[in-house]
């Protein structure tokens, strides 16, 4: 006798297809996943009975996304000799879909009277509906209230349940076989993100890092081992990135870290096993620091020849290091930080939020998180004056430096040189004392290195065309900076 099987209801027709008789599948074993952040690799370790010689295998539940292309099997005294992945997964639709040319049973209910009525019907096309062949007329399935089912004989051999590769494999015995499954699957990815209670007057910041990964594969993965991969790594068709310039920034670090690295990536196991759901985001914490020093600073970028009409807010930023001096001694995967403080009544208020880039152990961390209303900045350009010759050869010892070495450049002469007086006017409406510091950038220019012959405050060159001057402005004060440039430009 048959065995039927009620598939899915669609409408008022429900779709009813005899069970198929299943070969041996092998459901997901020990998963083991490297997550990365669009894609993933699964390493799936299941026990096989096989044949001595040539016999075809089915691994049901892999990913609906899986890259074919990238699978690999191995085992020992296994040779892969042909692999097929079965995508077509069974549903009311697809089911139509495979019965076209077909003959299919209508089993028809009176609405009235309770009683059944069976009709042979052909599929004559899938599209945008269904057309059948019945009783000598052209009929079309519609939802039109009236209770009606359709029969299957059977389920189309290449139709799947479940996401499922099927391998043909030559086995030198028969016996249980170990095998480890691994593929690059799309649709699995994560990302970082971190909260951050900052307390100013303790220099002092708890950090909670949380990763949300995300499973759009089509199918689960039960109990898995998961490890998070954090770099860049170079694909075909890759996007071109986009300039960080504003987010957060680090100086390298040279920390040691417990991050173990492979190539260029940093790994972060999981420590507990985890389920990650088909069309599920799940959090895990990945980490949790306390008393990580950090403070804030204040900062103004002035392009050159900058000048505003009216003072501009500073920048201001909260600045960490990755140290193991600094409380956190670890490498921190790119991500967005959240940072907190709490109130004169001990309420968390959320005070801004960047973003980082992959950052290395030891690094220091500057991350800017909200404009500052009550320090500002004026820039303005005092005086512009051009200069001879002469007056630029003699002030050749005011050459800016990087490191202490002078810049030397030999290119043709420019014919016209210039003495710029800038002032830069701070004011701080803060309780608190503050120190701005000001970056000037565009000094140096194609030609010729700048020269800077006077400066209020002594200022510092980290590279050739920026130098940076730290303003100590007290409280509910104001102070100027002022500076001379002589310039090929």
């Amino acid at each position: 006798m048959r065995q039927r099987l009620a598939i899915l209801a669609l409408g008022t027709a429900t779709m009813v297809a005899a069970a198929p008789s299943d070969p041996a599948s092998h459901g997901q074993g020990d998963v083991r996943i490297t997550v990365y952040a669009d894609q993933a690799l699964v390493e799936d370790r299941r026990s096989l009975t096989l044949p001595a010689g040539i016999s075809r295998q089915e691994f049901p539940d892999v990913s609906a996304t899986i890259r074919p292309e990238t699978v690999t099997l191995g085992g020992e005294g296994i040779d892969v000799v042909e692999q097929n992945f079965d995508y077509d997964l069974l549903s009311p639709d697809s089911l139509m879909r495979k019965a076209e040319g077909q003959t299919i049973t209508l089993l028809r209910t009176n609405q009235a009277t309770g009683a059944e009525t069976r009709d042979t019907a052909k599929v004559l096309a899938v599209n945008g509906g269904v057309v059948l062949e019945t009783g000598g007329h052209v009929e079309i399935l519609r939802d039109d209230g009236l209770p009606v089912r359709v029969i299957f004989d059977r389920i189309p051999p290449n139709l799947r349940a479940r996401p499922t590769l099927s391998v043909t494999v030559e086995a030198a015995k028969a016996g249980v076989q170990p095998v480890t499954l691994s593929y690059l699957t799309s649709g699995l990815g994560w990302k970082a993100d971190y909260v951050g209670l900052f307390d100013e007057v303790k220099g002092r910041m708890d950090l909670q890092g949380w990763v949300t990964l995300t499973n759009s594969t089509g199918t689960a993965f039960r109990d898995a081992q998961l490890t998070l991969a954090a770099g860049d790594l170079m694909k075909l068709q890759q996007p071109r990135r986009r300039s960080p310039n504003q987010y957060g920034s680090s100086r390298p670090g040279d920390g040691e870290s417990n991050e173990q690295a492979v190539g260029d990536l940093y790994l972060y196991p999981i420590a507990a096993r985890t389920t990650v759901a088909s069309n599920q985001k799940k959090q895990v914490s990945f980490l949790d620091a306390s008393g990580v020093a950090a403070r804030r600073l204040y900062r103004f970028d002035c392009e050159w020849l900058c000048e505003a009409d009216e003072a501009q807010a500073v920048t201001s930023i909260l600045n960490f290091g990755t140290g193991s001096k600094g409380g956190l001694g670890r490498a921190l995967p790119a991500g967005i930080v959240r940072v907190y403080m709490r109130d004169a009544s001990g309420k968390t208020r959320f005070v801004g939020e960047n973003r980082i880039e992959h950052t290395t152990a030891g690094s220091d961390v500057e991350l800017p998180t909200a404009l500052a209303f009550d320090v500002k900045l004026r820039p303005m350009v005092v005086k512009r004056e051009r200069i001879t010759a002469d007056e630029w050869q003699a002030a050749a010892k005011f050459r800016i430096v990087e490191n202490g070495a002078v810049q030397t450049v030999t290119v043709q002469r420019p014919r016209e040189y210039y003495r710029t007086q800038m002032k830069f006017i701070v004011t701080n409406a803060r309780p608190q004392a503050v120190a701005v510091a000001l970056r000037q950038t565009g000094l140096q220019g194609w030609r010729e290195a700048t020269r800077i012959t006077d400066e209020s405050i002594k200022g510092a060159q980290t590279v050739s065309d920026v130098r940076e001057w730290q303003v100590p402005v007290l409280a509910k004060g104001t102070a100027e900076l002022n500076v001379t440039y002589l310039t090929a430009f």
